[in-house]
């Protein structure tokens, strides 16, 4: 014969209005309502009872082995017993429950912490045992007569999803058995005792996260981009720094992470970024030159050039290679390579045509460098075709423009007009 909790019942005070929340947060709360909501025949009747429960309208609420009951005042006074009948578990399906709840590190303490593990409420349904209803297992019984799901039975299971958020046991009062009841057994059958248990950490497993499956809320939308990268908690904290670490260098820093991930985001929500490769983002040498060309302070600039191994110079026409193009431009200005084979065929085409016959200079070619000869311009080939403009300027070769298709309308950007400085 099986053994029932028959005297075991709980009696909840009524709870005030709710408005603006949702009834259920935890996922067994919510999947308690969606049985209720994709078994219901007449959905006008569940808004009915979610708008009952919102404006407080169910009484005091009692949950005995496999019914909850309570008293729910329509909109015009008139009041209705409402009940809900939930199939009780057999002696065997505790049994085997129990043991699967002690089979596994942390469901008893998650149990004892009010909690219900995703994982434990799998293993059970895979042994035959359904802790949480399903489509068709919440029946209605109301003295208002209606066969189905009425307004009444409905802001009961609403009201009795708050309850599950606050304490699992009750589910399992439902099924049967009080919580005083499954403590004893869970020890007899070799769990914990409640003082042995060892609390768990804030936070949810990820693996348990997961398990819940379609039962979470979708996620929110993403918050629109701001205009400006937010600013940097300041350093300025009265006292003196350590010795090894410099404020400025480091609120240099943290201004630049915040413009450097405001952009990233910005390109991350762009249209059809999902659609583009993925780059490389710079090594340490290509990230010293973007961090000079946020201008910083002298010392800072410093350290940047010693670090990366240029001098002043360099690194200023580094700064001025990355302010044209990033990291290609960059390229350009620091690594040589020879054009062979197609890509060479390519770029005498590209010079044959870009001018007219008395028009085109002389040009002497060196690796993927064309210097005009008797003049100090220069046109530089990157490896996607396209020629950079370079004159020089005390002596280096530095960068004169963006890069272009046509090698003619590079190299005219090379030539400095009226007014700029030689």
């Amino acid at each position: 014969m099986t053994r029932y909790d028959e005297d075991a019942q709980r009696t909840f005070a009524p709870l005030p209005p709710t408005h603006g929340r949702g009834f259920a947060r935890s996922w067994w709360g919510r999947a308690w309502l969606k049985a209720l909501e994709d078994a219901a025949m007449d959905a006008a009747q569940v808004k009915t009872g979610r708008r009952l429960a919102r404006a407080g309208a169910v009484g005091a609420v009692s949950v005995r082995p496999g019914r909850i009951t309570a008293v729910v005042r329509d909109r015009d006074g008139t009041t209705h017993r409402a009940d809900v009948l939930l199939e009780r578990l057999s002696d065997a399906q505790w049994d085997r429950f129990l043991d699967l709840a002690i089979e596994r590190s942390g469901h008893v303490a998650a149990l004892l912490d009010h909690d219900m593990p995703p994982h434990l409420v799998e293993d059970a349904a895979s042994a035959g045992i359904d802790l949480l209803p399903g489509l068709g297992d919440l029946e209605p019984e109301c003295d208002c007569g209606a066969w189905d799901h009425c307004g009444h039975t409905a802001a009961l299971c609403y009201q009795v999803a708050g309850l599950l958020d606050q304490d699992p046991f009750v589910l399992l009062l439902m099924r049967g058995r009080a919580e005083s009841a499954v403590l004893d057994a869970l020890q007899s059958h070799g769990g914990a005792r409640a003082e042995e248990v060892v609390p768990r950490p804030d936070g949810v497993d990820a693996a348990e996260a997961y398990a819940v499956g379609d039962l979470l809320p979708p996620l929110p939308a993403p918050p629109g981009l701001r205009e400006e990268p937010g600013t940097p908690l300041s350093l300025d904290t009265g006292t003196a720094p350590p010795p090894d670490v410099d404020p400025e260098a480091l609120g240099f820093l943290a201004h630049r992470a915040a413009a450097e991930a405001h952009r990233l985001l910005a390109e991350a929500l762009r249209e059809g970024h999902d659609r583009q490769a993925v780059a490389a983002g710079p090594d340490a040498s290509q990230d010293a030159v973007r961090l000079a060309a946020a201008d910083p302070e002298p010392d800072v600039l410093r350290r940047l050039a010693e670090g990366s191994g240029r001098t002043p110079e360099s690194l200023a026409a580094a700064v001025r290679a990355w302010r044209l193009g990033g990291p290609a431009a960059l390229s350009v200005l620091e690594e040589e390579w020879t054009v062979e084979g197609d890509a060479l065929a390519r770029a005498r085409a590209a010079l044959e045509s870009a001018w007219d016959e008395d028009e085109r200079p002389s040009l002497r070619a060196r690796a993927n460098h064309w210097t005009v000869v008797g003049a100090p311009h220069q046109l530089r080939l990157d490896r996607d075709g396209r020629w950079w403009p370079y004159r020089e300027e005390h002596g280096s070769w530095v960068p004169a423009g963006g890069a272009a298709q046509d090698p003619a309308t590079a190299l005219a950007s090379a030539v400095p007009s009226a007014g700029d400085e030689p």
